[in-house]
This record gives C-alpha cells, sequence and structure tokens, in this order.
C-alpha cells in the first residue's frame, strides 16, 4: 500500500513537473523569480523528448508500482499517461520532436512577452 501511495505520488509530481515545464513562462510573467527555476526545467524537458531517453520520474513510478504488485508503465509518461490527450495513434520519434518544438514556441513567446514587459527579475 505504501509503495502504491508513493507511486501516485511520484505520478502527480511528474505530471506538475510537465504542466509547470509547458505552461510556466506564464507563472514567470506573474512572479519573474520563478525564471531560474522555469528555465531549467525547460531545458531537461525539452531534453528530455528530443533526445528519446527516458524520464527518471517515470523510472521512480516502475520501481514502485512494481514493488506494490502493480504494473509498470510501458514507455515514457506521455506516451502512458497523456497520449491520449495529445493525440492520438503511437508515439513517434517525430512527434516527440514536435513535442519540444512546442515547448520550445510556448515559453520563447512568453518570453518575449516577459522581455518586452521589462519584467526580467533583478540579479
Amino acid at each position: 500500500m505504501l509503495y502504491a501511495a508513493a507511486a501516485v505520488l511520484v505520478l502527480l509530481v511528474h505530471l506538475g513537473f510537465v504542466l509547470f515545464v509547458v505552461f510556466g513562462a506564464f507563472l514567470v510573467l506573474r512572479r519573474p523569480r520563478l525564471l531560474w527555476l522555469h528555465l531549467p526545467a525547460v531545458a531537461w524537458g525539452v531534453y528530455i523528448e528530443a533526445s528519446g531517453r527516458g524520464c527518471p520520474l517515470t523510472a521512480l513510478e516502475n520501481l514502485l508500482r512494481l514493488r506494490a504488485g502493480l504494473a509498470d508503465v510501458e514507455g515514457s509518461f506521455i506516451e502512458y499517461y497523456l497520449r491520449w490527450l495529445l493525440y492520438p495513434g503511437w508515439l513517434t520519434p517525430g512527434i516527440q520532436y514536435l513535442l519540444a518544438g512546442l515547448v520550445l514556441a510556448i515559453n520563447l513567446l512568453m518570453y518575449v512577452c516577459l522581455w518586452r514587459r521589462r519584467a526580467w527579475p533583478a540579479g
């Protein structure tokens, strides 16, 4: 039971991280000091998507699920939990590159807005 609860906690943290990577620039518009957390998160998210490597949070969730006697998550976090929401069909490398580019585009747009508002945090 403890391992299953920990797996759910990792899942929720993972989902929060993915949402922060994709939409965190909107938070940075309101709280510019989050920039220093958001930029490394975006870099990591783009790296994981573009490289095709597995995310350590997925590996941790799988370990906890297996210890709890549950089936492991097949594929990446996005493949397993969000594919049905984001797009139909199987995740392909081309779609992963598209997702990485989309994350970059959203964040670049938001940071251009930030720059124009001159809301950069004081160093």
